[in-house]
């Protein structure tokens, strides 16, 4: 497997675009502030940054998952994958993970109502509208981290997984 070399580290981008670094901190800020579910956001950054190939992106919110302890069955972690076959999801989690992958496959297939349907089923007018926002602000990351190469950071071990 052939290895490939960081273009630009993270530290290196957040100095070289200081701005940019702050206004996605913010917008991940504003989500952790609007009451959703901490796991759950972060089930869904993971599923995202697993579409995306998006190594840093994994291995950080791992870290959180884990750094945090929270709430979450590490078979939950384990299985992300494969979520729909897994049979360990909520409701609320599946329609979140759908939702998630969704937009986040936008460009190649618009959003299907039936997924809107469920999700906001699952989800407050607000909860889907910060859940949404959640899955732009990892996807905005997945690119800046993936194109730049950045190195994943070292895995942290904890409680959740």
């Amino acid at each position: 497997m052939p290895q490939h070399s960081v273009r630009l580290a993270y530290q290196e981008f957040a100095q070289a675009a200081p701005a940019v670094h702050a206004a996605l901190a913010a917008l991940g800020k504003a989500v952790d502030d609007s009451g959703l579910d901490k796991a759950l956001t972060e089930l869904v950054k993971l599923r995202v940054s697993q579409i995306n190939g998006c190594a840093f992106c994994l291995q950080y919110h791992l870290n959180i998952v884990r750094q945090l302890g929270l709430d979450l069955d590490p078979r939950k972690l384990d299985l992300l994958a494969a979520w729909r076959d897994a049979g360990l999801y909520s409701e609320r989690e599946q329609a979140a993970l759908a939702w998630a992958e969704a937009l986040t496959r936008v460009a190649v297939h618009e959003v299907d109502d039936a997924v809107y349907a469920q999700a906001s089923a699952a989800f407050a007018p607000a909860e889907l509208a910060h859940l949404s926002a959640a899955v732009a602000n990892i996807n905005a990351w997945n690119r800046i981290a993936a194109g730049f190469r950045f190195a994943p950071p070292p895995a942290v071990r904890g409680s959740a997984a």
